[in-house]
């Protein structure tokens, strides 16, 4: 198969038929599009050429490349800055990753590899929100969005050609390779919703009885390319009439199915397509023995495992041949997690006021210098974890106020404490979120 530019071999990925002694599904033929074939490795890259295609010249003539005319940029971490720092790469463009936190080592590493200049710029939260007027990740956002803004602006999270790239061309080619039949299901993880709204479009456009499941990631969990409902409710494509129903997929979840993915299908997904497996299968088994015809189902394989050995890593050492971890959040139960010790924002104002309580903010270091709660210590939540794998980190003595985003990881780790035996901690609920709402002061280094 011949090409003249890398760009042609952009879509039409393999829809691969899931061998039934493996998933256990009796009546339902389930299939994996996969999208990790891609040239530039994932899903992302349709929606990343079909977003900039329209500027890349223009872009390219208007400057020389290092001036801000001719710089691609976008608000992403991971694969679509991915694709985007290689199409403009190809273009004689710079590229700019703007984000508050790289959370693969890997994907970073890979962007500097590519050229990409990284800019980590204050945010509230761990994602974009764009009705926090004053926070700095979305005021940055608004002026790239700005008519006459210096930039080429890919804006993943509002720019419906991402959603365009899936409803003509990832749709259809599932329609095709089904013998002109849409599936009876179709599974999908929900990051920027591109390549499940527009999917589900094209395949409901074929047969308005397809039925659609959104997987977001657990609250309090992190799935690389998967937002929790929270999260996907801020994306600008996210369309909850979309789905007829979502499920959250933990990261222990995702990880089994990546495995099963790996180990005995031969698809060497990442965590994501892991995700979207296992969601899939927990799905269909529900129904499976109820059907009296056939049907089928389609997931997709967003990108490859090798970028995320170091996230597998320390959730899972035992892969590698490591002892698991002990005081570690993913062994508690939801039980656990869900009566963690707690306190409101007025009740949190007053306690801190006695001067008793440790605050301690567990976002990145760029969210904490953003605005903070005054006399909180910020310790990113990666490296509170490392600190209790050795017990605990301040004396039982010590009352202590964890903060996060939106209160989901301080829950977690105030459970972890409370199984370690600290008898004075507390999360703050609806984090620090849930702080500046209620006028509660913040401060900005």
């Amino acid at each position: 198969m011949r090409y003249d530019s890398i760009t042609d071999a952009i879509g039409n990925t393999p829809l691969v038929r899931i061998d039934p002694a493996v998933h256990g599904l009796g009546h339902i033929d389930l299939y994996a599009k996969l999208e990790l074939l891609n040239p530039f490795g994932s899903v992302k890259d349709r929606a990343a050429w079909n977003m900039a295609r329209p500027h890349l010249a223009a872009a390219a003539s208007d400057t020389g490349a290092g001036e801000s005319g001719g710089q691609v940029v976008e608000l992403s971490s991971g694969n679509t800055a991915k694709a985007l720092a290689v199409l403009a790469g190809m273009h004689g463009l710079t590229f700019k990753s703007v984000t508050n936190r790289m959370r693969i080592p890997e994907i970073k590493d890979l962007l500097l590899l590519l050229g990409a200049e990284i800019e980590e710029l204050p945010g509230q939260s761990e994602c974009l929100d764009p009705t926090a007027t004053d926070d700095p990740l979305t005021l940055f956002h608004r002026a790239l969005s700005e008519p006459d803004s210096a930039y080429l602006h890919t804006d993943q999270y509002f720019n419906p050609r991402n959603t365009e790239a899936h409803f003509t061309g990832t749709g259809p080619e599932i329609v095709k390779d089904l013998d002109g039949r849409a599936p009876d299901w179709f599974i999908a993880c929900v990051g920027t919703a591109g390549s499940s709204t527009g999917v589900a479009r094209a395949l409901r456009e074929h047969d308005p009885a397809v039925r659609v499941v959104g997987l977001v990631a657990a609250k309090s969990d992190f799935v690389p390319g998967i937002r929790t409902i929270d999260e996907a409710h801020e994306v600008g494509l996210f369309d909850p009439g979309t789905y007829d129903s979502i499920a959250p997929v933990s990261a222990d979840e995702a990880i089994e199915g990546m495995l099963t993915l790996n180990r005995r299908c031969g698809i060497l997904a990442g965590p994501t397509g892991g995700a979207a497996y296992f969601g899939a299968v927990r799905q269909l088994r529900a129904i499976d023995g109820e059907l009296t015809e056939r049907q089928s189902a389609v997931f997709i394989v967003c990108d490859r495992v090798e970028s995320y050995l170091s996230y597998v890593r320390q959730r899972r050492p035992d892969l590698f041949g490591r002892p698991r971890r002990r005081n570690s959040p993913a062994d508690l139960t939801a039980a656990e997690i869900r009566t963690a010790p707690a306190i409101g924002v007025a009740d949190a104002q007053a306690w801190i006021g006695t001067g008793e309580p440790l605050v301690v903010d567990l976002r990145s270091p760029y969210a904490y210098a953003a605005l903070h709660i005054d006399g909180s210590v910020n310790i990113v939540d990666e490296l509170f974890e490392e600190l209790l794998h050795g017990g605990l980190p301040f004396s039982r003595n010590r009352p202590v106020l964890l903060a996060c985003p939106v209160g989901e990881k301080s829950a977690r780790y105030a459970a972890l404490l409370t199984r370690m035996g600290h008898p004075r901690v507390r999360s703050l609920t609806g984090g620090i979120i849930a702080w500046r709402d209620a006028g509660a002061p913040l401060v900005r280094d």
